[in-house]
């Protein structure tokens, strides 16, 4: 772990513990350093630690119990309500056999439209990863990704050859907050290729975008193959 700067406000000190969280320097159900010791370690009072940890327990990244010290939160996303489902586990719900076949990965910016969403990070290159999920050897739903390299470090080092995004980013990094946004698309050329869809066909789109804490962790299009029926 890389020497932390010194940090006097209660936003600097919850911005370092995310970054730890992101960079999985401490991991999911790890115990953390008491109060006066972060307070030494960062420089500032141990009254600003625990505000700082306060407010990460209100979102639910930190379980914190008296005389039990704090920890990372083993399923953060239990408390802020937010179910991101595994598209693997959900095929294989179905009683099908599950398949993934990444169509490609690369470094690059967003479209225009989309920019704005990711606030700051949103400027500079995002991991993009677009993969087709299979259900029984025939396309299930397209995955269309962007990934923030800023809060997800770790995802740059990975190939997604053999484990989906969706799935990987579920595992391995919580989040505290999800927004959702269905709609339809008519079939273009890429949907027509990935998905076996007619052109111009309606499809059925999920745009979800998550967020640890105040960080924009990745926005993704699940486009989903004619005929698709939404579970609640």
């Amino acid at each position: 772990m890389t020497d932390a700067p010194a940090s006097h406000s209660w936003r600097s000190v919850r911005e370092e513990v995310l970054r730890r969280i992101a960079h999985e320097d401490w991991r999911p159900g790890d115990a953390i350093p008491n109060e006066a010791d972060l307070a030494a370690e960062l420089g500032c009072a141990r009254a600003t630690v625990n505000r700082a940890l306060r407010s990460l327990s209100d979102d639910g990244l930190l379980e914190r119990r008296r005389k039990g010290g704090t920890r990372i939160a083993r399923h953060p996303v239990g408390k802020a309500t937010v179910r991101i489902p595994i598209i693997r586990m959900e095929i294989e719900e179905r009683g099908a056999l599950y398949g993934y076949r990444l169509l490609d990965r690369r470094m690059e910016r967003a479209p225009d439209a989309l920019r704005p969403r990711f606030g700051p990070p949103g400027e500079g290159d995002l991991l993009h990863v677009i993969a087709v999920h299979l259900a029984d050897g025939r396309p299930y739903a397209l995955e269309n990704r962007w990934i923030v390299p800023e809060t997800v470090p770790d995802a740059l080092d990975q190939s997604f050859e053999d484990l989906a995004a969706n799935e990987w980013l579920v595992r391995h990094l919580p989040l505290t907050r999800a927004q959702s946004e269905f709609f339809a698309i008519n079939a273009t050329d890429r949907e027509t290729a990935a998905l076996g869809a007619a052109a111009g066909e309606a499809l059925i789109v999920h745009r979800r975008m998550t967020w640890l804490a105040e960080r924009p962790i990745t926005l993704v299009e699940m486009t989903f193959a004619k005929g698709h029926t939404l579970r609640t």
